[in-house]
């Protein structure tokens, strides 16, 4: 409560919507509505606002892939305090501008969020700056979980909290405020395949190696917090994993149905509600939409792959004889089941194609699978010999 009150009235205090989707009671809290987009204002401010004169004067640094740098800037900037912010080279580039457009000096290091803390602390011993973690911390902790609070506050039948994790700042301080106010409460957290790291840490088994980026870069940690796996092996029930696909999934629907933006981090806790749909039938489930700050060419990626899952856009290859008149017959043949031609590509150089033959490529916009079928059945009534990918 301390802190909810230090922190009133230098966060926006955003909506949480009830919404029955897919037969469940959700309650969906915007957070991607703060300030800067995300939940991570909360923890900074709060963190910031406990800094002695004296530490205020020597100046802050952190290392974040994004949100925590935006929420370190922009109150740090309000405040008066000079701040530098260690950011991964491969951060999105709209994270790196918004944070230089609070003022804040970033510095590119390293290719992951560790290669990035790691310089960070070394610059806080080398220049005497005040290291502010993105989760580590009580004060962080305290302040993220005024997200849990407010959620409670405005809907106290929720019974089941789902918390993207990563390095645990969030799930810890939403779990220590939504317990002391509902014991009974599940807590459950999720994280990427990619990167299990409280899970295993919580386990006792080795992360598994490093496999690409994810979509989900908000939650992309590899070692969790000291601190907050205690609070977490404590307090939390359970931690699941969802895929890649699934985040996108979520990322998709959140953006078809509330016509919200999320980015891969604020969209993990629903992606396992929409995985996993019958656990959560009969409960009331409070989900933070806790970011927003999603690439647009990210977004246009999970858009395009969400359709093609889908079968909203199917890519038809055709196997013709390269006389004049394919083309036409493949099209008209689309056009008469109702497809929409988007792209088309002949292809006569690789593969099993004979000299005499051309593989056509056409992109179609259809309905859904069931239309595709009758695409494909009305071009093999025409005689063409068409598979879809």
């Amino acid at each position: 409560m301390s802190a909810a009150r230090r922190i009133e009235g230098g966060i926006l205090r955003t909506p949480c919507r009830h919404a029955q989707l897919l037969g469940l009671d959700l309650y969906l809290k915007y957070d991607n509505r703060q300030e800067t987009h995300a939940f991570k204002e909360r923890g900074a401010l709060n963190k910031l606002l406990c800094l002695t004169p004296q530490e205020r004067e020597r100046g802050v640094v952190a290392a974040s892939a994004g949100n925590h740098a935006q929420a370190v800037a922009r109150h740090a900037g309000r405040l008066g305090i000079e701040a530098t912010i260690v950011m991964p080279l491969g951060t999105p580039f709209n994270k790196v501008a918004n944070t230089q457009k609070w003022g804040a000096r970033v510095v590119l290091e390293g290719q992951t969020f560790e290669d990035a803390k790691n310089y960070a602390l070394d610059l806080s011993q080398h220049d005497g700056l005040v290291w502010v973690s993105p989760f580590d911390d009580v004060l962080i902790m305290a302040g993220q979980g005024t997200l849990a609070l407010e959620m409670l506050t405005d809907w106290p039948q929720i019974d089941t909290l789902v918390v993207p994790i990563g390095g645990g700042g969030l799930i810890a301080g939403c779990a220590v405020a939504a317990k002391a106010i509902n014991p009974n409460i599940e807590i459950i957290g999720v994280q990427s395949e990619l990167f299990p790291s409280m899970k295993c840490a919580l386990e006792g088994i080795e992360v598994p190696p490093f496999r690409g980026r994810s979509v989900a870069e908000g939650i992309a940690v590899k070692e969790p917090g000291l601190l907050t796996r205690e609070v977490v092996k404590e307090l939390v029930d359970s931690i699941e994993l969802v895929s890649e696909t699934q985040i996108e999934d979520a990322i998709n629907f959140l953006l078809d149905t509330e016509k919200v933006l999320a980015e891969g981090a604020g969209a993990a806790a629903l992606a396992l509600v929409l995985a996993h749909p019958e656990r959560f039938r009969g409960k009331h489930v409070g989900l933070p939409v806790c970011g927003g700050n999603l690439d647009l060419r990210q977004l246009a990626t999970c858009l395009m792959r969400g359709l093609a899952r889908s079968r909203r856009i199917v890519a038809l290859t055709i196997l013709l004889d390269d006389v004049p008149g394919g083309l036409a017959l493949s099209a008209a043949a689309i056009a008469e089941a109702g497809g929409n031609v988007i792209e088309v590509q002949h292809q006569r150089h690789f593969g099993e194609v004979t000299g005499a033959q051309v593989e056509l490529h056409i992109t179609v916009e259809t309905q859904d699978a069931a239309h595709v079928e009758r695409i494909l059945e009305t071009m093999r009534a025409r005689g063409l010999k068409v598979v879809s990918n």
